[in-house]
Order: structure tokens, then sequence, then C-alpha cells
């Protein structure tokens, strides 16, 4: 006699509340640094929390940028995050009463310390590790609320790209996108340097020709920086993982986007406006003022987290093992081999397709299930890990035209 077992059900999504209506797959206490010089204070107070959703962010730069402004502040009140702490030396620019007040606005817990004023390092620790204790307490009497597929914000990158990237992972994610997309998430991929020379099948798909125009310059401006600084989106590593041209490697990052409509242009802290497909322009305005747009992974991925982004889907072939402060990032792994010499660190074996042994539909599908777990609460490989890595630096952007703003919701 033959046994049929039924397919699973899907996992029953479920967040935190949060006063703005948004909801996070994560309760996590924020210690968030203003400036270099108070980086060690609020690491020590981390340091105290192993193995508890403590995770620290920081601005190393002394002088302001409205930049670093806009994402620190996003970052403070993302939906994954209950509570903040900020780190401040006291003397540095950084906007810290702008921080706290937002953060205060949006109904989280906040606590500033200031070193000088708290009779140095050892007082200040010990008053961050009481304030951070209290919070923890606070958090873990929040009980999760039921949570739509709907009200996920998605994002993708790509990194350690190597031949097998763009034929296996990166059209996998974007087969999970138009899931995701069709079942109301909001989506986002990114990097306007590592798409030149799409631009042009970015503007068909665009819902508007206002849209479409403002992708092809968006592109443009990026091949234009790039050129100007003498170095493009195209690292040793790829070329020794048998990628042979930035154009290959360019549609390769593409195939991330899937086949969904794209309804609007985001900027670093800019929010999405409902369920579609957006594109991340993650290169400065103007000349080049603060060097590389992109000095590692982690960087974009705290800017994709701070247009809310609830879930990184991290794409690598040769093999990348960071994950992220704040938003679980998931690895989808292009490459059998490299998946079979870092599985502690993978999440998802989209190397099957070169093997034969799943179809690009059935892995696109397994990653939608596993975002649906992840969102549920189940760790990914990077947050049993330990990975919390954070990337902020000084960058300069201008307001998008009414043309580019994402449509709004119905």
């Amino acid at each position: 006699m033959t046994t049929t077992v039924a397919p699973s059900a899907p996992a029953a999504l479920s967040g935190y509340l949060r006063a703005d209506g948004r909801k996070g797959i994560r309760n996590i206490v924020v210690v968030a640094y203003m400036v270099e010089c108070a980086h060690h204070v609020a690491r020590l107070v981390v340091n105290a929390f192993p193995d508890q959703p403590v995770h620290l962010i920081g601005f190393a730069g002394c002088f302001p940028n409205d930049y670093a402004d806009q994402v620190m502040r996003r970052l403070a009140t993302h939906p994954n995050v209950g509570a903040v702490l900020l780190v401040s030396l006291g003397c540095e620019g950084f906007n810290k009463h702008g921080v706290s007040q937002a953060v205060a606005d949006s109904g989280r817990p906040v606590h500033t310390i200031t070193i000088q004023e708290n009779r140095g390092t050892r007082a200040s620790v010990d008053s961050g590790r009481e304030w951070v204790g209290w919070a923890l307490e606070q958090l873990a009497g929040q009980e999760r609320v039921p949570m739509a597929l709907s009200e996920l914000v998605v994002a993708t990158i790509c990194g350690g790209s190597d031949s097998t990237s763009g034929i296996t992972a990166n059209p996998a994610v974007g087969v999970a996108f138009d899931q995701l997309i069709a079942a109301g998430s909001a989506c986002i991929f990114e990097e306007t340097g590592e798409l030149v020379g799409c631009e042009y099948h970015m503007q068909r798909r665009a819902v508007t020709p206002e849209l479409g125009q403002a992708i092809v310059d968006t592109v443009a401006k990026a091949a234009r920086y790039y050129t100007i600084m003498g170095h493009g989106s195209f690292s040793p590593g790829n070329a020794d993982g048998g990628l042979t041209t930035q154009e290959e490697k360019s549609l390769g990052a593409y195939a991330k986007s899937g086949a969904s409509p794209i309804c609007g242009i985001l900027k670093p802290g800019d929010q999405t406006s409902g369920a579609g497909l957006y594109l991340l322009d993650v290169v400065p305005d103007g000349e080049p003022r603060f060097g590389f747009p992109n000095i590692s992974d982690n960087a974009e991925i705290v800017e994709l987290i701070a247009c809310g982004a609830h879930i990184t889907l991290f794409t690598t072939g040769r093999g990348s093992v960071v994950g992220s402060a704040i938003s679980p990032v998931i690895k989808v792994c292009a490459n059998p081999h490299t998946f079979a010499r870092l599985a502690d660190d993978m999440d998802v074996n989209a190397g099957s397709i070169l093997t034969g042994e799943a179809t690009l539909e059935q892995v696109g599908g397994e990653i939608v299930d596993l975002v649906r777990r992840v969102a549920a609460g189940e760790p990914t490989r990077s947050e049993t890990l330990g990975h919390q890595e954070f990337v902020l630096t000084y960058k300069q952007f201008d307001a998008l035209g009414p043309g580019c703003f994402p449509l709004k919701a119905a």
C-alpha cells in the first residue's frame, strides 16, 4: 500500500505590534553609539547580554551628516526594534536629541547615556547595563500577534558572487520575490551600480514613464560615479569565481528582481508604501564626496533595513558568512560546492538547481517557505552563529521628484 504524505501547512506568521501599526518579527534592544569615541562603552554594555536580543549599532563620524541621521532614526524605529539605548561621548556632532525624540515619539522606551556627564567609562557601562536589563524585562512581557505575509518587507542583496550566482540563487530569489509580491509583500532590490547595462530592461518594467526615465537616470548616475572613482562593482573574487565581465555580473544581479512591475525608487531611509517591487538607489548624488558608495555588503544591508526590510535574502556563490544587526539575513547559496563547504552558514542550497535535484520554481518556493518560518520566529543560520555586522558611513542624497515616488497603496 502506498502512503501519501500531505504537504506541511505554511508557517503561521506572527509579530510584535508597534504604535504605528507596523509589526516586527524580532524584539531587539538596540545599543547605538553616536560617535566612535563611545563605541567601546556601547560594546561593553552589549557584551554583558550574550545570547540575548541586544544588538550594537552606531555611527563612527564626529561631523553631522543628514544621511546618517536619517538612517539612524529609521533603524531606531524599525519594527524589529523594541527599545533603544543611545551612548554619546558628549561633544560629537550627531543629533542624539533628535534620534531620542524620534524613538520616544514612536512609543518605544529610550534612554541616553552621555559619557562626559556620567563619570566616564565604568559608570557609563554600569548605567547602560542596568537600563538594558530593565528594557529586556519590559520587552519580555510583549506577546506576538498574528501577522500577514502582506505586512512583510523583504529585501535582497548579492555578495561573493561567482559564475553560478546568476543561474541559480539570483533567479530563485526572483521567483520568490514574484510570489511574495503576489501575496501582498513589499520587496526591495538594490545596488544601481551593479545594474549598469540593465537600466532599459528595468525601464520597461516601470509602472509609469516618469519612473522608467528616473531608473535610467539613476543607473547613469551610478556608472558616472564609479567611472570617476576608477573602480566598479566587480571584485577580484568575482573573477576568480568565473565571472568574466561587469555586464555578466549585472545580468546575474538583475535576476534577483524577478519579473514583477517596478513601482518606485527608494533612497536610504525611504519607506515602502505598500505591496510591490522597489529599487533602492545606493549611490550618492552629485560628485563623489565620501569615497566608494558601497564599502561592503553590510553597508547596503543597513540601508535596506532603514527602508523597513524585516528580512534580507543574501545570495552568494563563493560564500559569505555575514549576518546583520536588527533584521535576519537568509543565505541563499548558488554553488553546490560552496554549500557543502560552508553548510553551517548557509540556509538554502540553490546549487541543487545546478545538480538537477530541484527546479528554479522549487527553490523559489523553498525560499518563500523559509521567509515565513523566519518571520514566525525561526532563527537563520547567521542569527544562530551570532552574526550582527553593522556599517553606517557618510553619504549625501537629494529628495526624488514626484514621478519617482512609490505609488501609494490603494
